[in-house]
């Protein structure tokens, strides 16, 4: 027969207008309104793709049937498997016995006895779906009946119970999740923990994402035996150059726990306020200005240090709790010869009940006239002005305004080997007190007055490049002199300028409080002469730079005629290890006053960081301050291979002889799912009821389990935590 003759034949049918179902098969036989085609069917249909071993289509009802070894591609999206298939393609309706589908995207597969699917929407019945591997997957949930939609590539599972190879570990009457990397209004990832101190620890964040330009996250929380509350954050892009958000939170205590920890709140709350825009000024106000513009504002404000430490159960390790808040409205316009900026700084000393002597710059104004030229740019000269007012709730207050111009004249000999420059400064301060407050233990009565100065500077520089065969070296030699003309001062400068510029003077009690707006740093008859080399390879990537400076001064100076040695070294030892050395050397005392390593490894495999930092201040120690700073940071990773890996970090004070903060674990990643066991140890201030600071130290086991893709790995934390008990 003629059936017989071919190996594929084709047979296309009209549906809907101009849609048709093609059939590709080795045999087909029509009888009445029903084809029938066997050995290896294939069927078109659309973006639809379906193979079988046997098929039947009923032309009249448009009912297609498809037997044994059934696969489905929709738009390369999904594939379904089966023994029997039913699809009415005019109504777009679809029936598989038994049902399984993979959606390539997220590698999720799903299995039932049955699945029915119209239009986007596939229903299965008593099935199992899971992300991992279809042979002996880790994890699997089970659940009664299941509804998805291809389009939204959202799931719902019903009656779902979550195995851990054949251990049932968690039942929900119903889990909602999308399998699309857009943003949805939802249930995010949550933390468990439980601690000695604090109790159960249950924080459920909720996620609201209705439009693309914004999203909404509440993170309410319960501590069982500490207290209850509640952060949220509201994060917006409002247009193609701005964007901000706004976070809250509010955390009250059980009375118990605030006693025994003797804290000064039993209520902690504060917000957060971030936003930026690159181009506020024409955006705003409609204008066309060609100038740069742009605002920034970080707002901080909390009530004490635990607004912080509660937001998260990991903070400790995240982050590092600062005893200080800063909060800025930064607003400038710039063009290319001119900039204008207004700043504001506001700091809160968390470790202080009220910050009412805290000094606060409420505003700064600044201009600036960029560097200009004349006589071919022999003549260059630039103006800056700026001007802080210093305010605070009690004690004094000041206006201070600062006023710089530098005139400069340069050229070049012996072929560009040399230049010289000559600068002529001439700079201004003036003070304005606006409170006639005593300053405590100052005793002195400050005077407005200002303080005017020239001073001329001479630079000698040149620079020297040597190419070699694999490598380039650069040497730049540069000799600065400083050589002071004249002054005039009066006011408060004058009283306090003899006092306060003598470095001695700071073991005075008094030294501070009267000192404490005096910032004019005196110009001496000084050369600074500075050395510098590079090494660049032959790809022009840097390998050494060595910076070598040393002040030399003429006057009669209490730190003698030499300053500071300072030496300044970073090599790239090979590609992945480097070393970094930054010293400073007093003269005067015999002794190294700043001392900076480090040493850090960075390999496919392995990372590993170690520094430490040594400081001396040459001043005298106190029951409640040292001089000394010595501190050591570490850090490592190994990654053993594509499954496991290692980190630790180790901190330590060595000065105040107490750990800073460790922490080292574990994680180990596959295809569907992450787990990570982590010790971590951190140093959290926080403030007591007798109006001062103190520390917990806190210990906490922190375990990560991460069933991918319905949960993702990220740096909120981890899943379940356990609190060890405090030291204080």
């Amino acid at each position: 027969m003629l059936k017989y003759l071919f190996l594929f034949i084709s047979f296309a049918v009209a549906l809907l207008a101009n849609d048709k179902v093609e059939i590709y098969a080795s045999s087909i036989t029509s009888q009445n309104n029903t084809v029938h085609a066997s050995g290896g069917v294939t069927v078109m249909y659309k973006d639809y793709f379906l193979t079988a071993d046997k098929a039947s289509y009923n032309k009249k009802t448009g009912d297609l049937e498809l037997f044994n070894n059934i696969r489905a591609n929709h738009g390369g999206k999904y594939k379904i498997l089966g023994k029997y298939a039913l699809l009415n393609l005019a109504k777009k309706e679809r029936v598989f016995k038994p049902f399984y589908m993979i959606d390539n995207a997220s590698e999720v597969w799903m299995s039932g006895a049955q699945g029915s699917t119209k239009c986007e929407n596939i229903d299965i019945e008593e099935g199992i779906v899971s992300g991992c591997n279809p042979i002996d997957p880790l994890w699997t949930m089970e659940f009664s009946s299941s509804d998805y939609n291809a389009n939204t590539k959202w799931l719902n599972l019903y009656n779902a119970r979550l195995y851990i190879y054949d251990i049932a570990v968690f039942y929900t009457p119903w889990f909602g999740y999308s399998l699309d990397k857009t943003r949805k209004t939802g249930l995010l990832k949550p933390s468990v923990g439980i601690s000695e101190s604090e109790g159960f620890y249950y924080q459920q964040p909720f996620y609201i994402a209705e439009q693309n330009w914004w999203d909404l996250e509440f993170k309410p929380q319960i501590r069982t035996s500490r207290g209850v509350g509640i952060y949220s954050v509201f994060r917006f892009v409002d247009s193609p150059i701005s964007r901000g958000y706004f976070k809250t939170g509010y955390f009250q205590e059980q009375e118990h726990y605030a006693q025994e920890y003797n804290l000064e709140n039993k209520k902690h709350y504060g917000f957060n306020f971030e936003y930026d825009n690159s181009d506020f000024i024409n955006q705003w106000f409609g204008s066309k200005f060609s100038g740069q513009s742009g605002l920034y504002i970080d707002i901080n404000n909390m009530n004490d240090v635990d607004y912080i430490n509660l937001e998260t159960s990991s903070s400790s390790i995240d982050t590092t709790t600062s005893a200080q808040v800063l909060s800025r409205i930064n607003l400038f316009y710039n063009t290319n010869q001119h900039y204008f900026g207004l700043y504001t700084k506001y700091y809160q000393d968390l470790t202080l009940p009220n910050n009412d002597n805290t000094l606060q710059k409420l505003p700064t104004l600044q201009y600036h006239y960029y560097l200009d030229s004349l006589f071919k740019d022999h003549l260059l000269y630039s103006f800056d002005m700026k001007s802080n007012n210093i305010y605070r709730k009690i004690n004094k207050k000041i206006v201070q305004t600062d006023m710089n111009i530098p005139v400069a004249l340069q050229t070049s000999l012996f072929d560009e080997y040399l230049t010289l420059s000559y600068t002529a400064n001439l700079s201004m301060q003036y003070s304005d007190f606006i409170s006639e407050d005593e300053v405590p233990l100052a005793n002195v009565e400050y005077r407005d007055g200002y303080h005017v100065r020239n001073y001329h500077t001479f630079l000698l520089n040149t620079q020297l490049t040597k190419p070699y065969e694999s490598f380039s070296h650069v040497i730049d030699l540069g000799i600065i002199y400083n050589q002071s003309a004249w002054s005039s001062k009066t006011g408060f400068y004058s009283d306090l300028s003899d006092f306060c510029s003598n470095e001695d003077n700071k073991n005075d009690p008094t030294y501070e409080a009267k000192c404490e707006f005096y910032n004019i740093r005196d110009i001496e008859n000084e050369a600074r002469i500075e050395f510098r080399q590079y090494i660049f390879d032959e790809n022009a990537n840097e390998v050494l730079y060595h910076r070598l400076a040393q002040r030399v001064s003429n006057s009669k100076s209490s730190d003698g005629a030499f300053g500071e040695l300072e030496n300044e070294l970073d090599y790239k030892v090979t590609q992945h290890l480097s070393y970094y050395n930054n010293m400073l050397y007093n003269y005067k005392r015999g002794k190294l006053s700043k001392l900076f390593n480090q040493i850090s490894f960075e390999g496919k495999d392995v990372s590993v960081a170690f520094s430490h930092l040594y400081k001396d201040t040459f001043l005298d120690k106190t029951p409640t301050y040292t001089p000394y700073t010595s501190y050591v940071t570490s850090s490592a990773e190994y990654i053993y291979d594509k499954h496991y890996s290692f980190s630790g970090v180790y901190n330590y004070d060595i000065e105040n002889k107490e750990k800073k903060s460790v922490s080292f674990g574990f994680m180990y990643k596959k295809r569907c799912w992450d787990f990570g066991v982590k010790y971590s140890e951190n140093n959290r201030p926080i403030l007591t009821n007798d109006g001062g600071s103190s520390s917990v130290y806190d210990k906490f086991i922190y375990i990560t389990v991460v069933l991918k893709p319905f949960m993702q790995p990220s740096k909120s934390g981890s899943l379940i935590s356990y609190r060890l008990p405090d030291d204080n």
